[in-house]
């Protein structure tokens, strides 16, 4: 590091990429982007780690890079965490105020008290975020400190993740020299990213739609409520279009990102784009209208969102309490057609969730697929809105001009 500059540096662990960010904190507590580096991600499935070498090689191939960039050696990272094995619930807890004015060692008290919850004993708790306090009935206090009362009640968000998957995390960034400064659950990131305060206070639910899982977020009245991982996402997506089109997996996922549209009935005259797709083995190339790209891509992307839309009735949050409606982000909301299709599944208004605005390497960073890594700068910032961060267990044919030259191309600037 740079003596007299105050850097922090965030990492994303995904199925399908690893992202690390660097950024320089100014004088005015602005995050000034430094260095970005990207690695596919080959170690993780799922969002869960199922191979250590593999994941930690892309980490130090990412941190690498925008250590380049950025002419800096990282030595601690804020990172993410998902899975299918992630759970959350609600919980509260009350204590008497001592000496008739609430204090922070009375905050600490109640927090305590409401942590006092049963969790597997292969589970570790990730998260305790503070939803509202209550003073003698009073509801909706977000900052008690020095406010009179008899009794203090604390109502909080806890999330809790398996342990093993904590510590195989910790293992890979352990392995590239580094340590983990702290491990954030990825829609608690992303929402930070793209959310505002009207929606949160609103009620809005985020839905970051990854490579390997699906992650959600619900907040109203300005606290999360709500946090789930389905394990459904843009991978999924491309697996049925290499099958559909009988194409090499990559040719699938070029195809997906640059041609894709999650709805066949857009009224866009590009949909009737032939599209080349590249078979298997010897065969020749065939051309496929985008329309039909769009009938194997759809089914899929309503899948998902209907989950997600099952998940939140499963716990007790309809359509009318999202007034804000709902925001989509991650690589697979830049489907072309799916705020509508979101918009015809819940019965709300959808949007596109982009970060906003930094200084440095904006415009490459500012992308729906780089929410969740925007928001664990955040979070390495100190960002956290008054949640407690609680304890963490720790083979082509090139042809320049051909599908396969383009592909070439955009593996090589993606990677």
């Amino acid at each position: 590091m740079v003596k007299g500059k105050h850097y922090i540096s965030a990492l994303d662990i995904g199925t399908s990429k690893v992202i690390a960010l660097i950024g320089e904190v100014q004088e005015d507590n602005q995050i000034h982007i430094v260095g970005i580096g990207q690695a596919p991600s080959r170690g993780l499935k799922a969002g869960m780690v199922t191979n250590i070498d593999a994941t930690a090689q892309a980490i130090k191939h990412a941190v690498s890079e925008a250590e380049l960039m950025a002419d800096c050696k990282v030595g601690s990272v804020t990172t993410g965490i998902a899975g299918n094995h992630i759970r959350s619930l609600n919980s509260q807890g009350v204590v008497k105020i001592k000496d008739g004015e609430v204090s922070q060692a009375d905050i600490d008290r109640a927090i305590e008290t409401a942590k006092a919850v049963n969790i597997p004993p292969d589970h570790s708790i990730l998260h305790t975020v503070v939803q509202e306090y209550i003073i003698d009935n009073q509801p909706g206090v977000r900052e008690p400190i020095g406010m009179s009362g008899v009794r203090l009640d604390t109502r909080v968000h806890i999330i809790t993740g398996a342990v093993t998957a904590l510590q195989n995390i910790q293992k890979c960034i352990t392995r590239c020299g580094l340590q983990m400064d702290q491990i954030m659950l990825q829609p608690l990131a992303s929402g930070q990213a793209v959310l505002t305060d009207d929606e949160k206070d609103l009620g809005v639910c985020v839905i970051d739609i990854g490579g390997g899982t699906t992650d959600i977020a619900v907040y109203t009245n300005g606290a999360i409520r709500h946090t789930a991982v389905i394990p459904v996402a843009g991978d999924l997506i491309t697996s049925d279009l290499a099958q559909a089109l009988r194409t090499p997996y990559a040719a699938a996922e070029y195809i997906k990102i640059h041609h894709g549209a999650a709805h066949p009935d857009l009224p866009d005259e590009d949909m009737d784009e032939m599209v080349e797709v590249p078979s298997v083995g010897e065969r020749q190339p065939r051309q496929i209208s985008r329309k039909v790209l769009a009938s194997v891509i759809g089914p899929r992307v309503e899948e998902i969102l209907e989950l997600t839309r099952n998940e939140l009735h499963r716990s007790g949050f309809f359509e009318d309490m999202l007034t804000s409606g709902i925001v989509l982000t991650g690589g697979a909301s830049m489907l072309n057609g799916i705020v509508d299709l979101a918009e015809d599944i819940f019965g709300l208004p959808a949007r596109i969730g982009v970060p906003p605005e930094m200084p440095g390497v904006s415009e490459r960073v500012r992308n729906p697929r780089n929410a969740t890594v925007i928001g664990l700068l955040y979070a390495a910032r100190g960002d956290t809105e008054g949640n407690q961060i609680a304890e963490t267990g720790a083979v082509y044919h090139e042809h320049k001009d051909g599908f396969w030259g383009k592909l070439k191309d955009w593996l090589v600037n993606s990677f």
